[in-house]
């Protein structure tokens, strides 16, 4: 069972991103801070819900959430800085558009650039242990799969409604059959052997 908070602080922010692993696209992360009291029956890690669940659950946090906000960093800024200072980034940034100072930050996974003076705890598997973490996991996934969605309609070869990015076999085929385009991130491994074996 999600857990509603974890310092005792009221003005606990739930951190959490999306497309850390994709080939194209941002990627995205969001802060949340729920009531200290919150709880919800179905909110969990986004990856763990259907599309239909995230969608209404988006809706949820977006109402019910004290304050929340969503930030993203560019493919090109993910390649000047590399994957993991872009997750961070893109983190602080969702943080600096709080109209609030959060009290204390948690983190879902193991590493973390800390924000100012803020105080912060890093959980692995956090989207799974606490909901102001679910719920950013929530806000991150849908908020950039919206995205995606968009640019797979100007981009149809890449599938990038189905795979959102991530690096499937039909995804890196296409970038063989028709090259890069500018929301792809050029210091990824875009191609695979398995990947290229056509029937």
């Amino acid at each position: 069972m999600l857990i509603a908070n974890h310092s005792g602080k009221l003005l606990e922010a739930g951190l959490d991103e999306a497309g850390r692993g994709c080939l194209a696209g941002p990627v995205v992360a969001a802060a949340v801070i729920l009531p200290l009291d919150y709880h919800h029956a179905l909110l969990t890690d986004s990856k763990q819900l259907s599309a239909k669940q995230r969608e209404l659950l988006r809706e949820e946090v977006c109402r019910e959430a004290l304050h929340w906000a969503v930030a993203e960093v560019s493919p090109q800024e993910i390649d000047q800085i590399n994957i993991l200072n872009a997750s961070f980034a893109a983190m602080h940034r969702a943080v600096d558009q709080l109209p609030v100072v959060p009290e204390y930050l948690l983190v879902d996974g193991n590493r973390f650039k800390g924000y100012k003076e803020v105080p912060h705890a890093c959980m692995i598997k956090g989207d799974g242990r606490y909901f102001s973490i679910a719920a950013a996991s929530i806000l991150a996934k849908t908020h950039r799969d919206e995205i995606m969605r968009k640019l797979g309609s100007a981009h149809p070869f890449y599938g990038w409604q189905q795979n959102a990015g991530y690096p499937t076999k039909a995804h890196r085929a296409a970038i063989a059959q028709y090259g890069t385009t500018a929301h792809h991130r050029l210091t990824f491994k875009l191609l695979a052997e398995e990947a290229l074996e056509l029937s």
